[in-house]
């Protein structure tokens, strides 16, 4: 038990608002009108102390981690019986804030009835509840009448000639096919430029898959080939994937800026280049979905 491990998610934004009601008597909201409640000002003091609350969530909140707060809006509404308040958080990382955004308008609710009491016993919190919340990767996930179709190509020596377990390869293709592709072909080639080019020719132009995956090869070693095969079957290179994907494992590793991966089109088919190890696909394709799913879109002429 405990918070939860969000290493390997990617910075997005996120937002959150959430609503809090205060009922109080008619003759109380027309001392806070007139602005003769005892305690001063309740609408200022209710709008700090929400704003106060929201940046120290996780100083309240045991399993809540510390985030940057990139927006904190409070609104405070009088009304003829109810005192309401509309909180909104934003931020750009991780997680969400609907936590932030339920504790900030929690404890503005808190500050009215605090600041209250003395004038009306009869003051209760009616209800603290999340009215929407958005962003996150989920909220770029594509939605497809039918899979989009991916092929995974293990650029290995040893594991073609079965002197080690290909794992790589076959992490990538369930991260795939828990993400919504059908991946249709899955093979182990050599460290070869002539049969990485050939099988990548087959998976875009015979199998019309919509991305290809390949691990392995992207290294500084001899037998490290995989970027110059597939610079020869692209006909455009997409450079920001191949920049993504460093950028994302060098915050992780020192050793990612090693990785000569590459990334283009060959028709209508997107190929990628991903590194060898277990942990080094994982990771990139945890920078890779969904926003690869929505160059399908891109390429079907819909644009962004």
């Amino acid at each position: 038990m405990g918070m939860f491990d969000v290493g390997d998610k990617t910075d997005t934004l996120r937002h959150a608002t959430a609503q809090a009601i205060v009922r109080t008597r008619p003759e109380t909201i027309i001392l806070v009108k007139e602005g003769r409640s005892p305690k001063g000002n309740i609408v200022d003091a209710a709008r700090i102390s929400a704003t106060m609350a929201a940046k120290r969530t996780w100083d309240l909140l045991p399993y809540c981690h510390p985030i940057p707060i990139d927006q904190v809006r409070i609104d405070i509404s009088v009304k003829e019986d109810a005192i309401e308040v509309i909180a909104e958080v934003k931020t750009t990382w991780k997680t969400g804030v609907e936590m932030e955004s339920l504790t900030a308008a929690s404890i503005a609710a808190l500050t009215i009835y605090d600041m209250l009491k003395p004038i009306d016993e009869t003051m209760w919190i009616e209800s603290v509840r999340l009215l929407k919340k958005g962003g996150g990767k989920k909220s770029f996930y594509e939605k497809y009448d039918k899979p989009l179709k991916a092929a995974v190509l293990v650029i290995s020596d040893s594991a073609s000639k079965g002197t080690r377990a290909d794992k790589s390869g076959k992490l990538a293709a369930d991260r795939l096919t828990a993400s919504g592709f059908e991946v249709v072909d899955y093979r182990i080639i050599p460290d070869d430029v002539a049969a990485i080019e050939s099988s990548l020719k087959v998976a875009c132009d015979e199998l019309n898959v919509d991305l290809v995956v390949t691990s392995g090869g992207t290294g500084l070693g001899p037998r490290d080939v995989t970027p110059e095969a597939t610079i020869k079957v692209l006909q455009k290179e997409i450079a920001g994937i191949s920049e993504a994907l460093r950028n994302y494992g060098q915050r992780r590793t020192p050793l990612s800026m090693l990785s000569r991966g590459v990334a283009g089109l060959r028709g209508k088919t997107v190929v990628v280049n991903l590194p060898g190890s277990v942990r080094a696909v994982s990771e990139s394709l945890d920078a890779l979905i969904p926003g690869i799913m929505h160059a399908s879109k891109m390429l079907g002429g819909h644009g962004h």
